[in-house]
């Protein structure tokens, strides 16, 4: 895609754990160009059109969540991936990383951000939740944060889960506490997951604290 000009952007190096990530996020939450009026005809309106280009507290914890996890031999995806701050984790230990979104922009500074950290290449995809997605076949490991918006986006959340986990897989969410954990796990639930809400047990990276969940879904073989 072109470039996303003339929004401000802020450059900035994230520290997780002992790794350094290098990242390029918008200036704020007020920026705005869709020029084309690609992300309008998407149904992305000018006031939420922002909110994948900056760094969110969950989207920290799932970083600092995925630095020490066992992702040994596991395809992993990364969803609703905004900055992919947890793909660029990922694509540093080596990981066999998918990053998606909905949002037009977001491939531009993935692929802006991978040069950063001079990792190879991460394979993004632009989709739908609610779409035929089948061509990204199904993953050992499913991974997201701040997802829950909208009661509507429950359900279609549940079923691109469900058709895109194997039968043995490991989904972790990271939810602020939006008040929708408890729906999404009931789905989980009815597609065979085994499901468990903790707190992150360490947040001094976060300037304020977190009060959300980390929720974990397992389904077995």
């Amino acid at each position: 895609m072109t470039s996303t000009t003339p929004v401000r952007v802020r450059y900035q190096t994230i520290e997780i754990g002992s790794t350094d990530i290098h990242i390029c996020t918008l200036r704020d939450n007020q920026e705005f160009s869709d020029p084309n009026d690609e992300a309008l005809d998407l149904g992305i309106c000018s006031a939420s059109w922002p909110m994948f280009g900056v760094i969110w507290p969950s989207s920290l914890v799932l970083a600092n969540h995925m630095l020490d996890y066992n992702i040994a031999g596991k395809r992993i995806l990364e969803i609703g991936c905004g900055m992919a701050l947890s793909s660029l984790l990922l694509n540093h230990r080596h990981a066999d990383i998918t990053a998606t979104d909905y949002h037009p922009a977001v491939e531009y500074f993935l692929d802006r951000n991978t040069l950063l950290n001079n990792s190879k290449a991460i394979h993004f995809e632009r989709l739908d939740w609610a779409g035929d997605n089948s061509h990204l076949g199904q993953f050992d490991m499913i991974i997201g944060s701040d997802l829950l918006y909208e009661d509507q986006h429950i359900d279609i959340l549940a079923g691109f889960i469900n058709r895109h986990a194997k039968p043995k897989c490991e989904v972790i969410v990271v939810d602020p506490g939006r008040g929708r954990k408890n729906k999404l796990t009931a789905k989980m639930i009815a597609s065979g997951f085994s499901s468990q809400h903790v707190k992150p047990i360490e947040t001094t990276y976060l300037e304020l604290p977190f009060k959300g969940h980390i929720l974990t879904f397992l389904r077995a073989d």
